[in-house]
């Protein structure tokens, strides 16, 4: 059983001596400058005026019918609230 154990520390041994004496050189490209590319004719993007005007007008609609919901839930709530109160108390 050892034998297995044996062979293996040889070869583990064996190979890291072969990694150590191998080196390898990497010729690594030097960077090119870059082009500087001149931007004649762009104008400035327009992203919509008019559509973003509309999107801001049917959020605000949104968070108004949200908070007219939220007030009817707690005053549905809190009327519910008043009813049961006494019947409790009894």
């Amino acid at each position: 059983m050892s034998d297995w154990k044996s062979d293996l520390d040889a070869f583990v041994t064996e190979t890291m001596a072969f990694a150590k004496s191998v080196k390898i050189e990497v010729d690594r490209p030097q960077p090119q400058p870059k082009e500087v590319v001149e931007r004649i004719g762009l104008n400035q993007l327009d992203y919509g005026g008019k559509e973003r005007d509309e999107i801001k007008k049917r959020v605000e609609s949104f968070r108004v019918h949200q908070e007219r919901f939220i007030r009817e839930r707690e005053d549905y709530a809190a009327s519910m609230l008043r009813r049961i109160n006494p019947v409790t108390k009894a």
